[in-house]
């Protein structure tokens, strides 16, 4: 496996991002089999100086000690200024992301190279969130946008369509993570940078995806009205037709609304309509790659939790209970969060 390949491996990112060295050493050596005597003509040092840094008996300080452990490693393009460019005090999207896109439609070429290893990555960082938080891993996405957007400019027709996709999918990621971390304004700007360059870019179920995050936020903050009616745009705003599993997932949502307004019948023929959609794709290749969770487990569980918002406490808690074992190994936060659920949903019933 080359160095490019290992730098994949979320863990490691995620040191990086911290700048961590002595987690770096021990993170890229574990990608990459390699024992400490194995990393010493990489980066220079002998084992007895890895071993030092590496148990925290020895600092990395020095910038000379840094450069030569990030050359010999091979840290990719897209991290080396990850640090510099993006702090967690900096949450809000800048504008020159904005003036990036608005010349996504000129002239030129650009090389897909790099745009298909950072899509790669993005769906790395995806499935990793039950291991690595987002907010270690915020400057890394937030450096990646920067990658994804400068390309804009020299692109044309579908590889700008192409570009617009990825860009909308790291500022779903970056909202995602500051809605976690209680940054609601800067939620709010990624979530509707996302849906703007979906829209641009023809990318209706992404459009349709942002939509839907933007009712669960309003649902979050007690407005289950303004949900309900941005959850009905997810369904119907588009011009053309869902995939399945993005209207099972914008269904849901509305659903979800519906339950949270009262109106208890609408939601659970809503949930069953969302269900049926979803288990009509339960290969994950059939399905966008932001939801590749959405497989026919979490497809009953979302089913499970409308019933839970309707208050059908007694079918609610006979699927949690049907669903939690084979969600435990799988998802262990979502796990925690469900059987939390199930068992105030059994308390009721």
């Amino acid at each position: 496996m080359s160095s490019r390949e290992l730098w994949a491996d979320v863990r490691l990112r995620a040191a990086w991002a911290r700048q961590d060295w002595a987690a770096i050493l021990q993170e890229y050596r574990r990608a990459a089999g390699l024992s400490q005597r194995g990393l010493e003509p990489l980066v220079g040092l002998p084992q007895p100086h890895i071993s030092a840094i590496e148990s925290g008996r020895r600092k990395v300080t020095s910038a000379e000690l840094m450069a030569r452990i990030t050359e010999g490693l091979h840290v990719p393009d897209e991290l080396t200024g990850a640090i510099s460019r993006s702090t967690l005090s900096d949450w809000d999207p800048p504008a020159e992301l904005r003036d990036r896109i608005a010349h996504a439609h000129s002239r030129g070429s650009t090389d897909l190279r790099t745009a298909d290893w950072i899509g790669r990555v993005l769906a790395e960082h995806r499935r990793a969130e039950d291991e690595v938080g987002g907010r270690d891993l915020w400057p890394i996405v937030r450096s990646q946008v920067d990658s994804v957007t400068a390309l804009i400019p020299q692109a044309s027709g579908a590889t700008a369509d192409r570009l617009l996709l990825l860009a909308a999918e790291h500022a779903h990621w970056l909202s995602w993570v500051a809605w976690q971390e209680g940054k609601r304004g800067a939620a709010l700007s990624w979530i509707d940078l996302a849906h703007g360059w979906a829209v641009d870019g023809g990318h209706v179920d992404m459009a349709s995806w942002a939509q839907r995050v933007r009712a669960h936020y309003s649902l979050k903050i007690g407005d289950p009205v303004r949900a309900l009616r941005t959850a009905e745009g997810a369904r119907h705003g588009g011009a053309l037709p869902l995939s399945p599993a993005a209207e099972a997932a914008a269904v849901h949502q509305v659903a979800m609304a519906a339950a949270a307004c009262g109106e208890r019948d609408l939601a659970r023929r809503l949930a069953d309509d969302s269900l049926a959609l979803a288990l009509a794709v339960p290969d994950e290749g059939e399905r966008p790659g932001w939801l590749y969770w959405l497989d026919p487990l979490r497809a009953r569980l979302q089913s499970a939790d409308t019933a839970y918002a309707c208050r059908d406490w007694a079918e609610a808690a006979a699927q949690f209970s049907d669903t939690l074992p084979d969600l435990a190994e799988r998802f262990p936060r979502d796990h925690a969060h469900y059987r939390a659920r199930f068992e105030d949903a059994r308390a009721r019933a």
